[in-house]
């Protein structure tokens, strides 16, 4: 049986590319975000996955992706989250929409065995849709979950660089012994931003594969929502994809 090390409430976000109003497909999404809120915790992390969506589990695909933004208060994920305005020499100004939730749930880290794991089970939508499916955002699913030595070199054009690699507190530098990845142990790694990850499909079928019970967790998260949790308007940004399973 797996050991859960952390447990909380999971958002899931994209953002449609610049100048896109309505979103009709993967090709006109920019970033897929992830929100972390653990429940011994006040803060939240934001987080960025590299492919635009989660790695397909049976293909076991293996992502990059990092923590763009750790905060205390809901409202400080708004200017991560609202409608940008850009100023272009060649386009002049435009826009780009406010992310838009597309699923949420409850999440653990679990350590098992000598990896971790970052396991949820879905509560929104109730149906998935295309937006779900294309995002590979699954009801259930469980990734090998690991951490990249911000000291170690990555192959060319692949990771941060300069000033958003992050420094990590000597405690948890020391983790990797000299290796150029550690498990995600203890979770607090994702307290830092500019820590990257690498993310493994491994099952669809979290609970089984972990012993873990993931209704429990879900039942939990129950109580709140992306428009309480994270205090971000219905009105200012589509919700089609978080209750419908639609584009939007």
């Amino acid at each position: 049986m797996a050991e859960v090390l952390e447990d909380g409430d999971i958002y899931f976000l994209y953002r449609p590319r610049v100048e896109e109003e309505h979103v009709d497909s993967l090709e006109e999404v920019q970033r897929l975000l992830v929100v972390m809120h653990p429940w011994r915790g006040r803060h939240l992390r934001l987080l960025v996955v590299g492919r635009k969506r989660l790695p397909g589990i049976d293909q076991h695909d293996r992502f990059w992706a990092f923590v763009d933004e750790v905060v205390d208060r809901p409202e400080q994920l708004h200017k991560a989250l609202q409608a940008r305005a850009y100023r272009t020499k060649t386009r002049g100004g435009r826009e780009q929409s406010p992310a838009r939730p597309v699923a949420e749930g409850a999440y653990v880290i679990a350590r098992h065995d000598d990896h971790t794991h970052l396991a949820y089970e879905l509560e929104l939508p109730l149906r998935l849709g295309a937006p779900q499916h294309e995002l590979s955002i699954e009801p259930e699913a469980s990734y090998i979950i690991t951490v990249k030595n911000p000291q170690a070199p990555s192959p060319p054009r692949v990771g941060l660089r300069g000033d958003q690699k992050v420094k990590l507190p000597a405690q948890l530098q020391g983790k990797f012994h000299g290796r150029r990845f550690a498990p995600l142990d203890p979770p607090d790694f994702l307290d830092h931003p500019g820590t990257e990850l690498v993310l493994v499909g491994a099952a669809h079928d979290a609970s089984e594969e972990l012993r873990i019970d993931l209704d429990a967790e879900v039942e939990r998260a129950a109580r709140s929502t992306i428009f309480g949790d994270l205090r971000i308007g219905r009105r200012d940004r589509p919700v089609e994809p978080l209750f419908a399973g639609e584009w939007a």
